[in-house]
């Protein structure tokens, strides 16, 4: 198994079974080794037979727990966590993995405690600080959440590349930096906001890498002097500093009072707003749509939607058309979809094309994925509609604005796990009062004072 020789080692456990049917401690590895093929279902089975032949072992209710986790079979997972403390009470793992549960059932108090926990028991273990960050940037507690973030060691291959310094916050004036890429293409959007807040601090120059997709587009920004992408050759060297994306705000002091949210701070190639404008409907509202990211993302099944299907009731909304920004995954659903749709997700070659058809609309609807941040970047009037497990730690908790992109993004959550319709619904309520507000600024009538209607954003 160690080895990876996955089929070997199955019939090694398989073996070991049928000379000794009570063996515990070969079915908790062979229960390991499915969990990582992905059979979850048997991996179970030889989890609680191990368990039954001897329930001494805190790894396997550990591993046991995380597989119930995922199913999001809580109150199980749970159960198992805490047979796992219960039998190793100083396990800064067994804490972590609790508070991760918590987490992810919004009991997030009682997730502090287990993170705190954790980091008493071993100050060292990235991980559960890591976990943490994630809950106190969700609540918006910055100066400690940037800094447990710094416990990720996504950025380990660029640091062992690089012949620069990585920057700590050094002073930049008449300084050269580069801002190296990190996760998703919606990271490196959000984030490109820091290259002007680095000039600002002196950088003479302030050099990119990124996602090839995203390349022109950045090209084109006047906050950066080069850009590179992750597919060419990258020097080791001709910076005097090299930073990962999201550890500047930590050296820069971002809390949420202080967000450098200046909009917009992406703008498309003219000549390419012209081409794209040619293709799209001119006297009725344009609405962006993107109702599926990224499958490989560790959330996607909850953060995407079933279909389009889901959206099918927004076309009841009059004077809008309804443009598919759809690309990967859901691409051939806009293509076969009998509503009246104008699939244009296809079609664009990189992010610089698909920042020009944005540009070109009133209104972006999307799920949590890399649409929503080249909108708000682009400072256009986005609308982001938010699962209710493990919604992204950017949207904050419970808000319905975002301060990363203050003033144009809307944010409409699931109040229930699963529950898009409710959410739809929701979002043509607002589409239909949008609808009718534009079309009258555009044509000069004068709306009827319903009364003042005051809202209220959590902070």
């Amino acid at each position: 198994m160690e080895a990876g020789e996955t089929i070997r080692a199955g019939a090694c456990f398989s073996k070991a079974v049928q000379i000794a049917p009570d063996f515990a401690e070969a079915y908790a590895n062979w229960g390991l080794l499915l969990d990582r093929r992905g059979d979850k279902k048997t991996a179970e089975v030889c989890y609680r037979l191990s368990i039954k032949f001897n329930q001494a072992y805190a790894e396997v209710h550990l591993n046991l727990g995380a597989l119930l986790a995922n199913e999001k079979r809580f109150d199980e997972s749970e159960a198992a966590y805490k047979q796992a403390i219960a039998l190793d009470k100083n396990s800064p793992v067994a804490w972590s993995n609790l508070g991760v549960l918590y987490a992810c059932m919004k009991r997030e108090e009682e997730a502090e405690q287990c993170y705190r926990m954790a980091m008493s028991m071993d100050a060292s273990y990235a991980t559960v600080r890591f976990n943490f960050s994630y809950l106190l940037l969700r609540q918006g507690r910055f100066e400690e959440g940037w800094e447990c973030l710094e416990a990720r060691n996504f950025y380990a291959p660029l640091a062992a590349h690089f012949v620069c310094p990585r920057w700590q916050g050094d002073a930049l004036n008449g300084k050269s930096i580069l801002i190296a890429y990190e996760v998703g293409h919606g990271d490196m959007i959000q984030f490109f906001r820091y290259a002007k807040v680095l000039k600002a601090q002196g950088a003479a120059s302030v050099s990119m890498i990124c996602h090839p997709a995203l390349k022109t587009l950045f090209s084109v920004q006047e906050d950066v002097d080069t850009v590179i992408s992750f597919d060419e050759t990258i020097p080791t060297s001709g910076w005097d500093f090299w930073t990962p994306p999201l550890s500047i705000p930590y050296h820069c002091g971002t809390r949420l009072d202080c967000i450098p949210a200046s909009l917009p701070y992406l703008h498309a190639a003219p000549e390419r707003i012209a081409k794209w404008a040619a293709l799209l409907p001119e006297h009725e509202l344009r609405v962006g749509l993107v109702w599926k990211g990224n499958p490989l993302h560790e959330n996607d099944a909850d953060r995407s939607l079933p279909s389009l299907s889901v959206l099918a009731p927004l076309w009841g909304v009059k004077g809008v058309r309804f443009i598919s920004l759809q690309k990967g995954a859901g691409e051939d659903e806009a293509a076969r979809s009998e509503l009246p749709l104008i699939d244009l997700g296809r079609r664009p070659e990189d992010f610089s094309d698909t920042a020009a058809i944005v540009t070109n609309l009133d209104l972006v609807i999307c799920v949590d994925t890399a649409i929503a941040h080249l909108a708000g970047a682009l400072g256009k009037r986005c609308w982001v509609l938010l699962p209710a497990y493990k919604a992204d730690w950017r949207w904050l908790a419970d808000r319905t604005d975002s301060p990363w992109y203050p003033e144009i993004m809307r944010l409409f959550r699931q109040a229930e796990m699963g529950d898009w319709a409710a959410v739809v619904a929701e979002v043509i309520v607002a589409l239909e009062q949008w609808a009718v507000e534009m079309h009258a600024q555009r044509s000069g009538a004068i709306l009827p004072d319903f009364g003042m209607v005051s809202c209220v954003h959590p902070s």
